[in-house]
């Protein structure tokens, strides 16, 4: 589905992420873990098209995509939720979910929003509610969901944990996984690193922007240098 190869990218022409390489396959839900700072975030960036790699390719369903502009990167199928929720705190949940739907066909946003609220029935029972008036933990579910709205092929979460108890990491966890048994394809960023490889299917340690380590989430969880750089095993 997704295909990464020797990317590099960065900010005002300095490089954050060095010959990243990876791939994803429809349906699964693969972690990249990795310290703050690491350079996760800029993966996403780069997916999403917020910034442009220097070098490198990124395809997506056979097709290159780096050099498209954001929306035509949504239409194709790829949806961000980026760190920090970035909700609309006047709008209703509602609303904020509707602004999710923005590219997609009429006729699909009400089978579209049942789907999201079979989910998330929180946002269901709030749904008139303005968005600030949610706990954070809500405000992350609304955010994921609010991805969900443009019926993306595959879902980028960029540290869904920041800011949150560890009670609803848990929770939000479990809706990821649940979501990714429904067959949508993940890829998250986190830095918790063993909530985030104990869900994922695969996984790809990041650190000063290189890839380090790969393999399944439980060879990661068992491999020597995630269990001391991260785990204090």
């Amino acid at each position: 589905m997704l295909r990464v190869k020797k990317i590099k990218a960065g900010y005002d022409q300095v490089p954050v992420l060095f010959d990243v390489s990876f791939d994803i396959s429809v349906g699964e839900l693969v972690s990249i873990v990795g310290s703050n700072g690491a350079g996760k975030s800029t993966i996403l960036r780069t997916l999403s098209g917020i910034i442009k790699p220097m070098a490198g390719e990124i395809e997506f369903m056979g097709e290159r995509i780096d050099t498209l502009p954001s929306h035509k990167i949504v239409q194709k199928g790829i949806a961000h939720v980026p760190e920090g929720r970035h909700v609309f705190g006047k709008m209703s949940i509602l609303d904020n979910l509707l602004l999710g739907a923005y590219t997609v066909k009429s006729d699909t946003i009400d089978k579209t929003l049942r789907e999201v609220y079979e989910i998330f029935p929180r946002l269901k029972e709030r749904a008139h509610q303005k968005a600030e008036t949610l706990s954070g933990g809500e405000q992350q579910m609304l955010a994921i969901a609010r991805g969900l709205m443009s019926c993306p092929k595959l879902l980028l979460v960029d540290e869904m944990s920041l800011g949150l108890m560890p009670i609803l990491v848990d929770k939000v966890l479990h809706i990821l996984k649940e979501i990714s048994r429904r067959g949508m394809t993940v890829l998250l960023v986190e830095q918790k690193v063993q909530e985030a490889l104990e869900i994922a299917d695969r996984g790809y340690v990041l650190q000063t922007g290189r890839i380090v380590l790969r393999g399944t989430g439980e060879e990661l969880l068992n491999s020597d240098l995630v269990k001391k750089a991260y785990m204090g095993i």
